[in-house]
This record gives structure tokens, C-alpha cells and sequence, in this order.
């Protein structure tokens, strides 16, 4: 099946061709590091960080280019308010901005490039502009002609004509139109600024993409990911711009996230609802955070609310336990006689169908909470498999039951959900071999049966209600470094972590 994706600019799904067969290039608007990022910015990368690593797990070689915007007027003004260098603050926020990534476990971009190293390239991009009359001078500032490019407000559905003066754009009385916006800056007192044939000055916000996404990748480029609140007017003038500048196609296919609400409100300042990403994961796992935000489409609003990170958090240990039971049962089985061909036939079944499902709502514009539901699925059907067999569980499941967990742990991955690592086998020393001796009357030298003869011993004195002669072999297993964990498959040994 092919993968569909839906185009901002078509306004409907199209099926994904890349400009080159197995290689895809891929640019994300990154941030203006002016302070930490906050949960709205989180959502965006993570969405198009799920959509790269679904590339690559389906055979794709891709080049994923995301930029640092560190000259910004709000960079300036941080840097006043602190007493800083603008160079200063922007250093210290992307140090910031890149950790957060890596904790929350957004890949690394194949290429990061930072507006104030890429100023000689937009210098000659905006000479090509006025060069071509789409571009125009005036006292050192440098303005792009709206109504010189035919085709603006394709990209957001906006009629040229209807677009009012001061409507999310910057007024200024010298420009021809009120619409017209800014290349090029000319220097202020204090603010950062550099050479350019109109006089010492900076670029504006909208140029440093196009720049440099042509220079690392050229155009058209495949994909150009973003919030949606960056369609107008930020990609609808980095398009403009770009083709103007070229003469061709910027990019193939536009893709748009949906915004973020706390508790059912825009996420603001004024509201006191604005978290910061560092914040939320100083109390929860990404895992968990990461979970929540792939319930739902990335086009789709998404509302976060402490009452949605426990929900989150309670899936996520429902999925982690199906495979932590899966893999016990898979090391332990062979006792047994082993379920029926029949009911292995079944399960086998159940994970051939959640992987097709799997890849079949992926492909469907990336529908992650689709993705999700199916691996849920698999995890029912697996826990119901072990709550019927988990007596009789013998070498011929091993197969199955491995494989059902392993089919998890890799397509939970491919969402950037990292379960723990498989336990191995509890690391048995010869002091086991005296407790089973002692305890469970093991006389063998197998270090691994005397295991499950201890844990035979607990559950008949389970049984027996002889809660005195279950809680030695407990404690007694304790005092090894192992804990004991009551399952639907029965009981498990789980080697504590040292320190």
C-alpha cells in the first residue's frame, strides 16, 4: 500500500512520491531560541520526529534538515531584559532547545544550519529578488512585493484582495503595499547586524528558511513540516519568496500539525496554563508524554491535561506489561503441554493483523492513534492467550509468545516509544542452589530450575495458605537480589537494580 499524506496546499491526501526513488528530503521549521521551548513546539516536533523515523522504518534514506533561528527580534529584546548578548541568549537556548530534544527522544536532524551562519546566502537570495523586480529598497530596508507573485495565498487559502492591512503583517508606511514584508532589515543601535550592498543590517524571519532549505537540499524538496499556525504567514511568504527567487516549485508536499490546548484553553501566558516542555518531563517520563500526544492525529487539536498524562501513563504500563509477561512466559515455558496448534495458529494471526494494521493506518497520513489501537489489540488478544495457557505453557509456544513481544517492542519504536530492555534470565549463582535445596528440596545443579522449583514452593504454599512459608522463599529471594512479580501468566523473577 502506498503512503498517502495530506498536502496543505491541495487540501487533500495525495499519494507520497519523493522528488528521487528511496530518498526523501525533509525540512521542519525549528525554533526562535529566545527561551525554553513549550508544549506547543514539543507536539510539532515530535509529529513530524514520528513521521521520519516511519520513513526510514519503511526502506526510505532521509535527509531531515531543521533550522535555528538565532537572530530574532525577540532575541533582542530577551537580551536587553537580561543584560546579555543577543549571541549569548541564543546560545544558551539552543543548548536548551537540543537537550529537551534528546529527552524526549526526537532524533537528531541530519543537518541544523543557524541563520547568523547562513547570512551570505540570504544576502544573494534577496539580491536575486530585487534583481528580478519582486524586491524592492527602501532606506537600507528591504521589502518583498506581494502582488508581484501570482500565486499568493494558494498555500492558505487567502484571497490577496481580502487580506487586510495589519492583519498578522507589519505595517509600514514606506512599503508599496501593506501586505509586502521584510527581507532585510537595516540595522538599529544595539542590534546585531551585518554587511549587505543596502547597508549594514539583518535578515528577516521569513528568508532564513528558504535559504536554507534550498542550500541543504534543493528544490522542490519533498516535505515542509510546521505548526499550523506557521501556513500564514510564515510558509506562505517562504514560498512566495522561493519561487520567485527560482523560478520553480519549493516544495512537493506541505504538511501541517494541529495545535495544543491545556485543559480545553488556548495554551497562553496569560491564561497561566504555558508549560514548558523541561517542566513536564522533570515529572513524567517521555514515554509517557510522547504516548498521550500519539493518541491523537497530528493534525488534529490535541488537549493535554494531567487527567490525559495519568491515562497515557496507565496504556503505556498496560502495553509494557503484555510484553514483560509475553517475554517471561517465552524464557519459562516448558513444563507444559503446550496451548493448542489451533490457539497458537490464533495468536500468530493476531500479530500478522496488528502489524498490517499497524502499517495500514500509518500510511494513511501518519494516523498514529490508529497505529496505537492496534498494538493495544495485540496486547489483549496476548494477555487472553496467557490467562488461558498460563498452566500448561510448554516449549512449542516459546516461538509465538517471543514473537508477539517482539512485534510490540519493534513497532512501539518505530513511534519513538522505548519500552524497557527484555529482561534477561535472573543472572542464577550457586546461592540459589542452596536456597532450593533448603527450601523447595532441589537437588539439581540447573541453576535456572532450581528458579522455577523456588517459585513452584512459594505458589504451594500459596496455596496451602501457608503465607509464613510463602514469604521465606520471598524474602529469602530478596536478600539475593531478586523480586517476585505475581502475572496473569503466573509468577515472575525479576532481577533489582544494583545502586
Amino acid at each position: 500500500m502506498a503512503i498517502r499524506v495530506y498536502n496543505t496546499m491541495s487540501r487533500t491526501k495525495e499519494e507520497f512520491v519523493p522528488r528521487e526513488p528511496g530518498k526523501v528530503a525533509m525540512y521542519v521549521c525549528g525554533p526562535t531560541v529566545y527561551n525554553h521551548i513549550h508544549l506547543g513546539n514539543a507536539r510539532t516536533f515530535l509529529s513530524f520526529d514520528v513521521i521520519r523515523r516511519y520513513l526510514m522504518w519503511r526502506g526510505y534514506e532521509v535527509t531531515f534538515v531543521q533550522n535555528i533561528t538565532d537572530v530574532d527580534d525577540k532575541i533582542i529584546k530577551r537580551a536587553q531584559e537580561e543584560g546579555r548578548s543577543p549571541a549569548e541568549v541564543a546560545e544558551t537556548y539552543t543548548l536548551a532547545f537540543r537537550s529537551a530534544m534528546d529527552a524526549l527522544g526526537v532524533l537528531p536532524p541530519t543537518s541544523q544550519p543557524m541563520a547568523t551562519q547562513t547570512i551570505p546566502e540570504m544576502v544573494a537570495m534577496v539580491e536575486r529578488l530585487v534583481e528580478r523586480g519582486h524586491a524592492y529598497v527602501v532606506d537600507g530596508d528591504v521589502y518583498f512585493s506581494v502582488r508581484s507573485y501570482p500565486g499568493y495565498g494558494e498555500l492558505s487559502g487567502r484571497d490577496i484582495d481580502e487580506l487586510e492591512a495589519g492583519a498578522r503583517v507589519e505595517v509600514d508606511e514606506r512599503k508599496r503595499d501593506p501586505l509586502d514584508f521584510a527581507l532585510w532589515k537595516a540595522a538599529k543601535p544595539g542590534e546585531p547586524h551585518w554587511p549587505s550592498p543596502w547597508g549594514e543590517g539583518r535578515p528577516g524571519w521569513h528568508l532564513e528558511c528558504s535559504v536554507m532549505s534550498e542550500r541543504e537540499l534543493g528544490v522542490p524538496f519533498d516535505i515542509h513540516g510546521g505548526g499550523a499556525d506557521l501556513v500564514f504567514p510564515h510558509h506562505e511568504n517562504e514560498r512566495a519568496q522561493s519561487e520567485a527567487a527560482t523560478g520553480t516549485q519549493f516544495v512537493r508536499y506541505w504538511m501541517h500539525g494541529g495545535m495544543l490546548q491545556v485543559d480545553s484553553e488556548k495554551m497562553s501566558k496569560s491564561l497561566g496554563n504555558f508549560l514548558l516542555l523541561k517542566d513536564v518531563l522533570a515529572q513524567h517520563p517521555a514515554s509517557v508524554l510522547r504516548m498521550l500526544m500519539l493518541q491523537t492525529h497530528y493534525r488534529s487539536p490535541l488537549d493535554f491535561s494531567d487527567s490525559r498524562l495519568e491515562e497515557a501513563s496507565a496504556a503505556l504500563e498496560r502495553i509494557a506489561n503484555a510484553v514483560r509477561n509475553l517475554e517471561w512466559a517465552a524464557r519459562s515455558a516448558g513444563g507444559g503441554a503446550g496451548a493448542s496448534a489451533e490457539d497458537r495458529e490464533a495468536l500468530q494471526a493476531a500479530v500478522r493483523e496488528a502489524r498490517e494494521r499497524f502499517v495500514e493506518s500509518m500510511d494513511d497520513d501518519f494516523n498514529t492513534a490508529g497505529a496505537l489501537a492496534a498494538l493495544f489489540e495485540l496486547g489483549r488478544a496476548c494477555n487472553a492467550f496467557l490467562a488461558e495457557h498460563q498452566s500448561d505453557l510448554g516449549q512449542p509456544d516459546r516461538g509465538v509468545l517471543a514473537e508477539a513481544a517482539a512485534t510490540i517492542r519493534e513497532l512501539l519504536s518505530v513511534l519513538g516509544i522505548e519500552l524497557p530492555a527484555a529482561e534477561d534470565s535472573v543472572e542464577p549463582t550457586a546461592d540459589v542452589l542452596v536456597l532450593a535445596r533448603d527450601l523447595a528440596g532441589y537437588d539439581g545443579t540447573d541453576a535456572d530450575e532450581a528458579l522455577r522449583a523456588l517459585l513452584a514452593a512459594r505458589e504451594a504454599a500459596r496455596a496451602e495458605r501457608n503465607w509464613e512459608a510463602a514469604d521465606t522463599v520471598r524474602e529469602a529471594l530478596g536478600m539475593l537480589g531478586y523480586s517476585v512479580e505475581d502475572t496473569p501468566s503466573g509468577p515472575r523473577l525479576v532481577r533489582r537494580s544494583r545502586g
